[in-house]
């Protein structure tokens, strides 16, 4: 409707002319116009503003003298007024949409993303990298596969060869599957690293790692598997096995759970696994002693590595660490920290705004702002 056709509706409605349809346009239209200007006031404040606006009217129509109104009368001045003031046609007739607020982008999940940094200091981003062959290191060669994965095939080795050493590290957001030369598998967390040798030479095969890692150890009896976490005094000692460590710099303790075969874990004191079995100590340098958790939730230690999060009667701090590694997102908190628990299940493949929303339905109120995700009261 132009602004024509907007008069003529108008003047209709103060001359009585309107049809039905025509009345319950414009009344609507000035409903409208009352939740739009915020007038959500009642009894004696709405009744001072009505009067305001009224003069305003009468000043703009060259009325000196005050106008008893009636309802429909004041419908009538109401749109009249706006009109003569300019006012668009469209505004008129329709209720204006409230703008909307800007889109957040929306944030996906963490992938199969790395860097690989060779002896000599060569980085190779994986996620850019080619498949198939992407380096040479001594008798190893390095290949990419689908999926994530990277794989070293040591060749024929005389024992005297230097050794040469490799790291594979994950960024915030990502993951990464390594075979390593001996054919020990290894699985990567977002913001995790190991750093190995390119081919074992010796009797014994030594790894160090930071942040979260499971293995599945090709076993050889001869040559013992050995990891240790860096910065740290803690050595895990393995036979042929499948555990998983937990040891992020920013948590507080380093937890090794075993699901197959036995692990001696070391600091101050040690203790050897069974299948089901979590050793738990302290993290940093310096001694910390080793306590034994008999019945561990194995499930629950490598749901990562299965594609979800599980958290059994978690904090809020808990639940919101492991989703700032894999959504690559910074977490704070303003006033008192929630001291809800959590306890179920997430994917790992959905997206931020799918899982800030369950924490929501949870009682978790937040705000986002880009990448920054604040926990409030």
């Amino acid at each position: 409707m132009d602004k024509n056709e907007a008069v003529n509706l108008l003047n209709r409605y103060l001359e009585g002319r309107c049809t039905p349809e025509e009345q319950v346009q414009v009344e609507q239209w000035y409903a409208g116009l009352l939740e739009e200007s915020g007038w959500s006031m009642e009894g004696a404040r709405r009744l001072e503003a009505q009067q305001a606006m009224k003069q305003r009217i009468d000043r703009q129509l060259g009325f000196t003298q005050p106008r008893v109104l009636w309802q429909r009368n004041w419908v009538r001045y109401a749109a009249l007024l706006f009109f003569l003031a300019g006012a668009s046609a469209l505004f008129f007739l329709r209720k204006q949409p409230k703008p909307e607020p800007a889109p957040v982008a929306e944030i996906m999940p963490g992938g199969n993303k790395a860097i690989l940094t060779l002896a000599d200091g060569k980085t190779i981003p994986l996620d850019q990298a080619a498949e198939e062959n992407i380096a040479q290191q001594g008798n190893s060669r390095i290949s990419k596969r689908a999926g994530g994965q990277l794989v070293y095939r040591a060749g024929v080795t005389g024992g005297n060869e230097a050794v040469t050493y490799n790291t594979l590290a994950t960024p915030r957001g990502g993951q990464y599957r390594l075979v390593l030369p001996d054919g020990s598998e290894v699985w990567l967390n977002a913001l995790s690293s190991i750093k190995f040798p390119a081919t074992f030479t010796g009797n014994e095969r030594k790894v160090s790692i930071t942040g979260e890692v499971y293995f599945e150890i090709a076993a050889n009896e001869r040559r013992p598997f050995q990891v240790s976490v860096a910065n740290s005094n803690t050595r895990i000692d393995v036979l042929g096995t499948h555990f998983n460590i937990s040891a992020y710099a920013d948590e507080p303790l380093i937890r090794t759970t075993l699901l197959q075969g036995k692990v001696r874990v070391s600091n101050e004191g040690a203790v050897l696994l069974q299948p089901g079995q979590q050793a738990v100590l302290g993290s940093g340098a310096g001694q910390h002693p080793v306590s034994l958790l008999k019945d561990a939730d194995t499930e629950a230690a490598v749901a990562w590595m299965n594609g979800y999060f599980q958290f059994n009667q978690a904090d809020i701090k808990t639940v919101m660490q492991q989703i700032a590694r894999w959504y690559d997102v910074n977490v704070s908190y303003e006033g008192k920290i929630p001291e809800r628990k959590f306890s179920g299940e997430i994917s790992r493949a959905s997206n931020l705004s799918e899982v800030l929303k369950g924490l929501s339905v949870s009682g978790v109120n937040y705000r986002r702002e880009g990448r920054n995700i604040i926990i409030v009261p």
